[in-house]
């Protein structure tokens, strides 16, 4: 099971059923906040989802193709990271995440993505890892700026949001240039 300490007051652990009630409470006390970007929200009514969402992220993990893991700080859960699924013949994969409302601000997304990306291409042996965020949602794209990725471009109506298509922006980073940003 992945486990990783980000500093004394932050670690990442893979989900499990335990974490149920925490994280089904953190999801709706962020609903509106949330819910601008992710439609799963709306999805998202009982802690029954919640332990469904969590068997189909251990079901994942069995499979080898990726998980998702909590952040959490100071014993609080505070968000979720994981990898969408692992392409192996490609060896390449995606990363989602999201953060409470109590949460934003404190770096705690910039140091997950960084320990994802740094599990995806050093432990997973993966060459490429992409993020993808709507061209208005400034917040989740600041995370990929600030570690260095590149916009490779725009994909028009990725994504159909309630009422309305939003287009995406997408980052990518290659191995080679993982390596090279973080001995810079």
């Amino acid at each position: 099971m992945f486990t990783h300490m980000i500093n004394e007051k932050t670690k990442l652990k893979m989900l499990d059923l335990r974490d149920s009630e925490q994280l089904f409470g953190l999801t709706i006390g962020s609903k509106e906040t949330l819910r601008e970007w992710l439609q799963f929200i709306d999805y998202t009514k009982s802690v029954v989802d919640t332990q469904s969402f969590i068997q189909s992220t251990m079901k994942q993990f069995s499979e080898n193709n990726g998980f998702q893991a909590g952040i959490w700080y100071e014993g609080n859960l505070a968000g979720v990271i994981g990898f969408h699924k692992i392409d192996w013949n490609n060896k390449s994969t995606s990363i989602g995440y999201w953060l409470g409302n109590d949460y934003v601000g404190l770096g705690l997304m910039t140091a997950s993505v960084k320990a994802f990306v740094d599990y995806a291409l050093k432990e997973l042996m993966l060459n490429r890892v992409e993020i993808r965020a709507a061209v208005e949602n400034k917040k989740s794209r600041a995370i990929p700026e600030r570690l260095g990725f590149t916009e490779e471009g725009c994909v028009r109506q990725a994504e159909w949001l309630y009422d309305h298509f939003v287009d995406h922006v997408v980052y990518g980073i290659l191995s080679g240039d993982w390596d090279e940003n973080m001995s810079n």
